[in-house]
């Protein structure tokens, strides 16, 4: 499976997911979740495929999460830039805005197109979407090159999360809505804490491998 192909599949998944449906809001709740476990499957599936050669367990289940999140990068960020850029996702339609309508209950900065949010996701959009094939591509060519693209890419996605929600913690929370679970724990914390925990233990996996690959090459020498 080819980089070219993944692309390819994103693109094509991206526009489909542009045509005009309205779930409503009762529908919405488990759309969300059914289409975040979908791409979570793919992640699976195709990550598990390419990555087959490797020996490294660790390895295998990071390029998991790669093709995971570049899908994510790609088509649902990504949409969220669409509909945010001349409107709102709460005055569009479309499978990518029904989802960040659901989203939106939790933090109604995403449904009413918030500048630096969208600053945000467009960064996200343009750098780390492209970033996550490219790590993918060093990593299964045990590229030299690996594990600064995989700290650049952790730090990034680090800063983002942080960007996102410190403003708003540090003006008392105004846009989030915690009085449901479903809003508290599965799209504030879990969501947004996945990538967090996950880019956390990128970076010290590249520490760990950049600082003994040192100490194996002063032994060598």
């Amino acid at each position: 499976i080819s980089l070219e192909s993944n692309y390819f599949c994103f693109l094509v998944l991206f526009i489909a997911m542009q045509v005009p449906i309205d779930f409503g809001e009762y529908n919405r709740p488990a759309y969300a979740l059914i289409l975040s476990a979908f791409q979570g499957l793919i992640g699976v599936v195709v990550g598990l495929a390419i990555s087959r050669r490797l020996k490294s367990l660790a390895d295998r289940w990071l390029i998991v999460w790669l093709i995971y999140d570049c899908i994510v990068h790609l088509t649902i960020e990504a949409g969220f830039v669409y509909y945010s850029i001349g409107t709102t996702v709460a005055k569009s339609s479309g499978p990518m805005a029904e989802l960040w309508k659901e989203y939106g209950l939790a933090d109604a900065r995403w449904a009413h197109a918030d500048i630096t949010i969208v600053a945000l996701e467009a960064l996200t959009v343009v750098f780390c979407g492209p970033l996550c094939p490219l790590l993918i591509y060093a990593i299964l060519k045990d590229k030299p090159y690996r594990h600064y693209l995989q700290i650049v890419l952790a730090v990034c996605e680090l800063y983002g999360g942080w960007m996102t929600f410190a403003p708003e913690w540090l003006t008392g929370s105004q846009n989030l809505d915690t009085s449901s679970p479903l809003f508290l724990w599965v799209y504030l914390v879990f969501f947004n804490g996945l990538w967090a925990v996950i880019d956390v233990l990128m970076l010290i996996q590249s520490w760990y491998e950049t600082a003994t690959g040192k100490k194996n090459k002063k032994k060598r020498s």
